[in-house]
């Protein structure tokens, strides 16, 4: 079953399901030097990978939502985030900002919307937050979206071959944070 099924409104933000048009998207945001070293990406990216993520994962796969992060007025798109679903009341949660989206508070906003949906709609006890461990962006967005940083697991993160430290941190529905609407 597809979760991703209907958008969710998110004030100046729209979090809205993959389509197959947003192929060529992604590929053009996943050349990003940053969005390649920490999601793992192939190297080179090949408009199949982006294909794939779409069709197959972000659109078909039973265990995973994920959403195009829109602007709610424009409808410009400025990046993606989704949640993998656990089979115990859980999730994990993902997310990149576009180059041109980031610093201006898009995927913490996100990150809230989704979360408060997920708690809300799926019923999840608990959700997750995982990132290399010196991915200070992404353990930013984590934290001022409420997410509880537990910690280092030392080499838990194998990328390209190599052995890498892995930050994690959790969420509890009475932890998420609330917002006001508009921009940050």
């Amino acid at each position: 079953m597809n979760h991703t099924t209907d958008e969710i409104e998110a004030g100046w933000l729209t979090l809205r399901p993959f389509h197959v048009d947003d192929v060529p998207w992604v590929y053009e945001v996943s050349q990003d030097a940053l969005i390649r070293h920490f999601n793992g990406l192939p190297e080179p990216y090949e408009m199949e990978h982006a294909r794939f993520f779409v069709q197959e994962v972000a659109m078909a796969n039973a265990d995973r939502i994920e959403y195009v992060i829109l602007d709610a007025l424009s409808r410009e798109r400025l990046g993606r985030v989704g949640l993998g679903l656990g089979r115990d009341g859980t999730g994990e949660i993902g997310y990149w900002a576009a180059p041109e989206a980031r610093g201006k508070g898009v995927t913490t906003h996100a990150v809230k919307a989704l979360c408060r949906w997920a708690f809300r709609s799926l019923d999840l006890e608990l959700i997750q937050w995982r990132a290399e461990a010196g991915n200070e962006a992404s353990r930013r967005v984590a934290e001022k979206a409420g997410f509880v940083f537990e910690g280092t697991l030392r080499r838990r993160l194998v990328r390209r071959g190599t052995r890498l430290d892995l930050w994690v941190g959790s969420l509890l529905e009475e932890e998420l944070m609330t917002t006001i609407p508009g921009r940050p």
